[in-house]
């Protein structure tokens, strides 16, 4: 099923949507496709980022440990080691600090501690600076604290994000060379992103009409587990409304 161009209908059905499409991903999380140590749930996660983040050694990790070496051939608990391919990839190194965020969360047995996040962009998330702004500021302090962040934006850039959210939450981190820049024909954005002082971007754009593919979801780098997105996308869009169906296609 190609995605759909959601601009073309209200905020409202959108959310109803999402809704939908968060359900059917966690389902297919907690089927199977996560180990059996891990486990998605979906809920609102506020304020301070408190004793539940585990970071699992997430936060110092780093990539020089591990180049050179076969990803592949590394067992970590029935995950998924080789390195995910995407067309563009980016690197930081950061500091540490503390603060957090929300929408799918997948927690470790041991403690029930957050390890990673799944969030899909809503029409809200870029409604205002103020929006587009805490939601950045949110998703960095994940990342910071060493959580695994997926980022599924099916909408265009906006005057506030000219490079998408990618190129928001980045920013002038970016030490690929060229930087980033989103495809013209390709503005919607796939993003997987590892938490920890060395943080790693995996971006696929993608646009209107196009299947969704899979994307990698970090539960302990280099291991992950791949996200069906266009198997959830379509179990989802079943729920949507003729009524609305019909603005879509």
């Amino acid at each position: 099923m190609p995605i759909h161009d959601w601009t073309r209908v209200i905020a409202g059905t959108f959310h109803d949507f999402q809704h939908e499409w968060l359900t059917a991903i966690k389902r297919s999380l907690n089927a199977g496709l996560l180990p059996g140590d891990y486990y998605a749930m979906a809920e609102q996660i506020a304020g301070g980022l408190g004793p539940d983040v585990l970071t699992l050694g997430n936060k110092n990790w780093r990539l020089d440990e591990l180049e050179g070496e076969d990803w592949g051939i590394q067992d970590i608990g029935g995950l998924a080691t080789a390195i995910p391919k995407a067309r563009f990839t980016a690197k930081v190194e950061v500091e540490l600090y503390a603060l957090k965020q929300n929408r799918i969360a997948i927690r470790y047995r041991s403690g029930d501690e957050v390890v990673a996040i799944i969030e899909i962009i809503s029409p809200g998330n870029k409604s205002s600076r103020h929006a587009l702004d805490t939601f950045v500021k949110k998703s960095r302090e994940l990342l910071e604290a060493g959580v695994h962040v997926l980022i599924i934006d099916l909408f265009p850039p906006s005057r506030r994000d000219p490079q998408g959210i990618h190129g928001e939450i980045w920013g002038d981190t970016d030490e690929t060379d060229p930087p980033f820049e989103l495809p013209a024909d390709e503005p919607q954005t796939l993003v997987a992103y590892t938490g920890g002082l060395e943080r790693l971007a995996f971006i696929e754009p993608v646009a209107v009409a196009a299947k969704l593919p899979d994307m990698p979801l970090f539960l302990r780098p280099p291991g992950h587990v791949l996200v069906p997105l266009e198997a959830s996308y379509q179990t989802a869009f079943e729920g949507v409304p003729q009524r609305w169906r019909r603005e879509l296609v």
